[in-house]
């Protein structure tokens, strides 16, 4: 079996880890610099082009797409995939995750519950926003915000629109949402692959900090799911469509609220807190549905379609 992972980094922990875990399942693989492939199309035959090189084409890839890369690495992962390769998680499927309101909206879609979200331009009225998103305190969140920054917490109303106004006036697009206050700034990030549940923690933000995210100094320990809980985990999985995913959620008093399904989760918080090989679950994932192509089947591989879906 041949594996690519697309990472930008070979030292990050959970690229290191897939390393390992494709290594001991005796696959050969390769760490690709995503931004560093170009790629070449041709009437029946596409390629991919790596420092200087041809790569041959792999059996599987697994995306690690950075936020702020998002265009170019599902660019190339949607070109793999046209190359009949398999990926743990679609282009599509990447792209629709990191589009937090385009996220919500699927979310909501299929019946998943979610804490009240309000999205309107800068020429929104200000107070309107407010009294939809159920009043003070808030969460205002930028759409292009990560691992926790740019969320602010606001805790009246007269903040709020001072908030709201400076980022409108910045043109900025904001996420207004409700407050879960129960949640006492803890979080559950559940690990999913392959439509099945691997692992779960419960993550604590730090003293003073309603943000959870362990870049924002949260701690994590495993965690037990409930069957609301699960249930609320792979329904959100199965409906933005990912291979593999972490699903944030909070708790609440009507029950568990999915924050975002991410499409690229960390593994080192997840598998230092379960002590569960997590690479190894996303190798066996691969495994399953993937059969190796022979040496001459790999050579005679070219893309002939009257029409590729994109």
């Amino acid at each position: 079996m041949r594996v690519y992972i697309l990472s930008r980094n070979k030292a990050l922990y959970s690229t290191k880890r897939l390393v390992e875990a494709a290594e001991q399942k005796g696959w050969e693989v390769r760490v690709i610099d995503y931004l560093k492939c170009s790629i070449e199309i041709m009437k029946g035959e596409l390629h991919v082009n790596y420092l200087g090189e041809q790569l041959p084409t792999p059996d599987a890839i697994i995306p690690r797409i950075g936020a702020s890369r998002t265009f170019y690495g599902t660019a190339m992962v949607r070109h793999f995939e046209m190359m009949d390769v398999f990926s743990t998680s679609g282009n599509l499927a990447i792209a629709r995750s990191r589009d937090k309101l385009r996220s919500l909206q699927i979310l909501s879609k299929y019946g998943v519950d979610m804490p009240r979200t309000v999205f309107a331009s800068n020429k929104s009225s200000a107070k309107d926003v407010i009294a939809l998103s159920g009043g003070a305190p808030l969460v205002l969140k930028i759409l292009e915000g990560t691992q926790g920054v740019g969320v602010v917490l606001v805790d009246t109303e007269k903040a709020a629109k001072s908030v709201l106004d400076a980022f409108y006036g910045m043109d900025v697009n904001l996420l207004v949402q409700e407050f879960i206050e129960e949640a006492g700034g803890a979080d559950i990030r559940v690990f999913i692959v392959g439509g099945e549940i691997v692992g779960a923690m419960k993550r604590q933000g730090a003293a003073g900090e309603f943000r959870s995210n362990l870049h924002q100094g949260g701690s994590a320990t495993a965690h037990k799911l409930t069957r609301k809980e699960k249930a609320t985990a792979l329904a959100a999985a199965k409906a933005m469509g990912l291979g593999v995913c972490g699903v944030d959620m909070i708790p609440s008093a009507r029950g568990p609220l999915v924050m975002e399904v991410n499409s690229s989760p960390g593994l080192e918080g997840i598998e230092k807190s379960t002590y569960i090989d997590i690479a190894g679950k996303i190798m066996d994932y691969i495994e399953k549905n993937v059969t190796p192509a022979s040496e001459e089947t790999t050579k005679k591989r070219k893309i002939k379609r009257d029409s590729i879906g994109a």
